[in-house]
């Protein structure tokens, strides 16, 4: 309905009549006029920059501007006009552009691999969770979350690329070919011990291993399935992720339940570490099967798995021994448990470094500066790659004194640590 009085606006054709649009009769309002046409929404061409007349000199003057992109259209029309008849000045223009891309260093896309811990770090500062995650498990879902951001991009050609699982067994190397796909497998099933310690269901499932042994497991896991693992395995290994770390939140518990891995058992704070430590060797494995870089944990968490691996040494050596594998030593000085004896300074350089005495001729003792015979240096990543024998002993240490028998015993007991 319209006003009374109120003009439409139309002509007798239906169509504007052409001279009301700019001025209002008497008793018409005034007209909002229509939005301009924009050369981008009629699909016409742009006009392009006419290059304005410029001296030698000042054209000379905006070749540095011109090399960092900083000119007007109109002055890079009359530069780049200029570069086609002055020899000089084009010479001088390539020198400036080339100049140009030293000032900023190309930057890795890849994101920081401690950035999700800074923003946690961050989130968590201004708003404490609830129930927060115990910090002997932060390292096993740092760890589990850098693995899942790696695999999140993979096509089937990567779930299917070749990998070969390397570790140190009757001092030498063993190895394992499988791909992508069967290493997050054989993480799924080796987590499950955890997962089983702490009452939750076991990935194996009605699938039955003559022990808990993590390679056995592994096998049984693999043989019973009807075809190659394939990108499948990725959602319930993160779910049980998810809940290992979900459960252990709420346990309330210091992480002192036993976790047994068969031959052998681990507090829960340390299957943590190891599982942690465990994901982030298979996720290099993973990466060097694709080609893509991967980055060590951060510092906090390395330190923790070097310290876990340190303190697991003084049984492995004595396992060793009465296994025939290492030597007593030249003068054995066997103590009661808690007092101290011979030691070796592992010395652990860069990133989660720090020193640690580890007692030779008994797993009881107690590491003593006083009794201390020999003394190793290597690089925190290098003796994690030792550790996962991905490195032969005889050319882990950076530095050297003292006993070389005893040097040569860690060495190898470091090795020992390795498994499938």
């Amino acid at each position: 309905m319209k006003a009374h009085g109120e003009d439409d606006g139309h002509d007798g054709h239906g169509g504007h009549d052409g001279h009301g649009d700019d001025e209002a009769g008497p008793g018409t309002g005034a007209r909002i006029p229509l939005p301009r046409a924009s050369v981008e929404d009629g699909g016409r061409a742009l006009p392009e920059a006419a290059p304005v007349a410029l001296e030698h000199q000042v054209l000379t003057s905006l070749l540095g501007a011109w090399a960092l992109a900083a000119c007007s259209a109109q002055e890079t029309a009359a530069v780049e006009d200029h570069l086609g008849q002055c020899e000089a000045c084009a010479e001088e223009a390539l020198r400036l552009r080339e100049a140009v891309t030293l000032l900023q260093r190309p930057e890795s896309l890849d994101l920081d691999p401690a950035l999700r811990t800074r923003v946690l770090d961050g989130c968590l500062e201004r708003r404490p969770p609830r129930i927060p995650v115990p910090e002997w498990a932060t390292p096993y879902d740092a760890e589990t979350a850098r693995l899942d951001a790696l695999l999140q991009d993979f096509g089937d050609a990567e779930w299917h690329a070749p990998v070969r699982l390397r570790w140190f067994e009757d001092d030498g190397t063993a190895s394992r070919r499988t791909t992508v796909a069967g290493v997050i497998a054989h993480l799924l099933t080796v987590d499950g011990t955890v997962a089983v310690a702490l009452g939750l269901d076991d990935p194996l499932g009605d699938i039955t291993a003559p022990s808990r042994a993590p390679a056995v497991r592994t096998e049984a896991y693999w043989r019973a399935s009807h075809y190659p693992p394939t990108r499948a395995v990725r959602a319930p290994w993160r779910g049980q992720g998810h809940s290992i770390v979900r459960t252990v939140a709420f346990t309330g518990d210091a992480g002192g339940m036993p976790v047994s891995y068969g031959d052998f058992e681990l507090p829960l704070r340390d299957a943590m570490l190891d599982r942690a430590f465990e994901c982030w060797v298979h996720a290099e494995d993973i990466a060097e099967a694709v080609d893509y870089p991967y980055e060590p944990p951060s510092a906090r968490h390395l330190n923790g798995m070097i310290d876990l691996a340190a303190r697991m040494l003084p049984g492995v050596l004595a396992a060793r021994r009465r296994a025939g594998l290492a030597a007593p030593g030249d003068r054995p000085h066997l103590v009661a448990a808690g007092e101290p004896g011979r030691s070796l300074r592992l010395e652990i350089e860069g990133s989660g470094g720090g020193e640690w005495l580890i007692p030779l001729d008994s797993p009881g003792a107690v590491g003593s500066a006083d009794h201390e015979v020999a003394h190793v240096a290597l690089d925190g990543v290098e003796f994690c790659r030792l550790a996962a024998g991905h490195v032969p002993p005889a050319e882990a240490a950076a530095g050297q004194v003292g006993d070389r028998e005893a040097i040569r015993d860690v060495l190898f007991a470091a090795a020992s640590l390795s498994r499938m």
